[in-house]
């Protein structure tokens, strides 16, 4: 009886996949670090950090001072503790944003942390710490 010709399709794949399975198979043989020395194996790292061949005593190094080499993160400079700014909102529940002249930034605050009582349009001191919803202003004085 003969075979179907999904059968015959199916027979000529099976085939197929066993040929590539060997020439993969043949590849790896012929491509494969056994039998290498350890010289040939080994890679160096520069002092730019970059992979080599060349060992380090045979390296041209430039001289470094060890003195202009600054570890860990960059400095940070201190920002200015007290700010100013203008109050452009203020709501009859206590709550408000004032803007920061130098970064234009609205930052948020409330009436219990003014020292004097505010209004809006007035230039203000104060200043700012982090809270769960973001920057808020806090010690808000009045500018004279």
């Amino acid at each position: 009886m003969a075979d179907s010709f999904s059968k015959k399709e199916n027979k000529k794949k099976k085939i197929q996949k066993q040929k590539e399975k060997a020439l993969r198979r043949e590849e790896r043989k012929e491509n494969n670090n056994k039998g290498k020395s350890l010289d040939d194996m080994i890679v160096y790292v520069d002092a730019h950090g970059r992979f080599t061949d060349t060992p380090p005593e045979k390296q041209n190094d430039e001289d470094f001072d060890l003195n202009e080499i600054q570890l860990g993160a960059a400095p940070i400079e201190p920002e200015e503790v007290v700010k100013t700014g203008t109050i452009t909102f203020l709501s009859d529940k206590g709550y408000g944003f004032i803007n920061e002249e130098k970064s234009k930034e609205n930052i948020f605050f409330h009436t219990n942390n003014c020292t004097e009582l505010v209004k809006k349009g007035n230039r203000v001191l104060f200043e700012v710490e982090r809270s769960p919803k973001g920057l808020s202003a806090i010690d808000i004085k009045i500018a004279r």
